[in-house]
């Protein structure tokens, strides 16, 4: 019996592994979103800034994105299991430490640490459920993972909704608490870990490398994530980290492929399905999070929905991901190609963005979003699965842990890099757009002099004195430009996220299939 086969479990004990490696993905990726929807109350609670408040989230996703790529050399190190337990406990005390906080930067502290802990649970909890089945039924474990991953970004605003409209804003982090303690229990009687080699000494850890990871990875974060609220490089707070994340990443990849031990395993990138999958993963993670990140907004925002509002408009998207998940595992296992289930998520993303695009208005109902947002969860569940397999389908032994690693890692800076750009862009389209509309509202057009004098007559009726009415008229009438400059933006975000995953289609279908049609093993990940 080989390694692999010794950690195969069967019956009740697999159903328990599952269940507490999906709830601790969840409990990672639902986090990266919950708070978003609090932080107005945090703000007013704790007396922050909207400048300081923006580090609840940015400190957690920067503490998430250092730890994941060192996720395969720490569970070699402390052993799967050992590392797996420690990583929900960190997590689980932080929790509590957040909710407890009576200061911003006492929070954003916590929220780091809570971030650190988080990042292993997402890498692995994909092998610890993976390595839980058989070879023939591994592609539906990626299905029952890849629905934590997906869904994680989605339940996070309607859940965070909920919570802060009947409950205190603390209780967001407090739900984690029972959770945890649940799974650190589960986890030290059923997981088990494979066998490592021998331990690396002091002297042999990569301890240069490590720093240098946080620096380029921590640097690249902050810039993408305080960019836009800083003017990017019009601060030299964000020039500083630019440069920074640039010479980290130099000295990081000369120590990587020079040192004997390196922290992260470089050269497995030399495999081409895996570039392929990274890059994948990235455009994957920039639609996903982009796309997740983008409606709340346009609801809140521009409709004037509430937040539980925004967050529950995105469940049907989040149920059809759910069905999709198991099929498209199936699928998977009866031999289907990786790259045309791909292709085929990339046509039904881009069809989804096209379609928001056509049905955007400064007063869209919820019912237009519905069927848009169900091809949204299709072509999420086409893309996670296949992407997974495609990147790892070559590699071989503990090659599968670094594959898996950047992987995650890529999906995860592909969300920032999508938020960051997309923030961006709709800043400059906002600008473009309201230049382009007053253009056109010439004062001595009689169609505009109407309109003006509709609302003044209307704010006179209201008891406002002539002078006062027309002042709040021409008011009124700019904030309708910039109304529709906002809605013309979203239109253009949805349009260009739609070419960009249309554009991929043709080069996702030359990328060469694994010729053996071998099974991938990611049980083998952290061997």
């Amino acid at each position: 019996m080989t390694q692999a086969e010794s950690l195969v479990e069967y019956g009740s004990r697999r159903v328990i592994i599952t269940i507490t490696a999906i709830f601790c993905a969840l409990l990672e990726i639902v986090d990266t979103t919950i708070v978003n929807v609090a932080l107005n109350e945090m703000r007013g609670n704790l007396g922050a800034t909207l400048t300081e408040i923006g580090w609840v989230v940015t400190a957690y996703a920067i503490g998430n994105v250092i730890i994941i790529p060192m996720t395969s050399w720490l569970a070699q190190q402390f052993g799967r299991r050992n590392y797996f337990a420690a990583s929900i406990i960190l997590f689980t005390v932080c929790s509590f430490l957040c909710g407890n906080a009576t200061g911003i930067w006492e929070l954003v502290a916590f929220r780091f640490l809570q971030g650190v802990g988080g990042g292993a649970l997402l890498v692995t909890s994909q092998t610890i459920i993976t390595e839980s089945y058989p070879p023939e039924k591994r592609s539906m474990a990626q299905a029952i993972y890849g629905l934590g991953v997906i869904i994680g970004p989605t339940l996070g605003p309607p859940l965070g909704g909920y919570i802060v409209d009947h409950f205190k804003w603390p209780d967001i982090f407090y739900i984690n608490i029972p959770i945890g303690i649940i799974a650190t229990l589960l986890t030290l009687q059923y997981v088990r870990s494979p066998k490592y080699g021998e331990k690396k000494k002091g002297k042999d850890i990569d301890w240069l490398g490590i720093a240098l990871l946080a620096i380029t990875i921590g640097s690249l974060q902050y810039v993408l994530e305080k960019g836009q609220d800083d003017d990017w490089f019009s601060s030299s707070v964000i020039t500083t980290f630019a440069v920074l994340a640039g010479l980290g990443l130099f000295f990081f990849i000369w120590r990587e492929l020079t040192f004997k031990n390196p922290i992260v395993e470089l050269r497995v990138l030399k495999n081409s399905n895996l570039r392929i999958g990274t890059i994948l993963s990235f455009i994957m993670g920039f639609g996903l999070y982009g796309s997740t990140f983008i409606i709340p907004l346009y609801t809140q925002a521009t409709l004037g929905w509430t937040a539980q509002q925004a967050g529950m408009l995105m469940i049907p998207s989040a149920i059809t991901t759910a069905f999709m998940m198991p099929v498209i595992g199936n699928i998977l296992q009866k031999g289907a190609p990786q790259q045309v289930l791909v292709s085929i998520g990339m046509l039904i993303f881009s069809i989804f963005t096209f379609w928001c695009f056509a049905i955007l208005t400064p007063d869209t109902s919820v019912d237009n979003f519905f069927w848009p947002l169900i091809l949204r969860g299709m072509g999420m569940g086409l893309l996670f699965i296949p992407i997974t397999a495609l990147s790892l389908s070559s590699l071989k032994g503990q090659q599968i842990g670094q594959g898996a690693a950047f992987t995650g890692m890529m999906r995860q800076l592909g969300g920032s890099f999508g938020i960051a750009i997309i923030t961006t862009f709709m800043s400059h389209q906002n600008i473009v757009h309201r230049v382009s509309l007053i253009s056109h509202l010439d004062s001595t057009n009689p169609v505009v002099q109407q309109k003006v004098q509709a609302i003044q007559h209307s704010n006179i009726l209201k008891g406002m004195d002539p002078l006062k009415a027309l002042k709040s008229a021409y008011a009124m009438l700019e904030g309708m430009v910039m109304k529709q400059a906002t809605v013309l933006s979203y239109m253009d975000v949805f349009l260009y996220l739609g070419i960009m995953f249309l554009i991929c289609v043709p080069f996702v279908l030359i990328v060469r299939g694994n010729k053996e049609k071998k099974k991938v093993d990611l049980s083998e990940a952290m061997h």
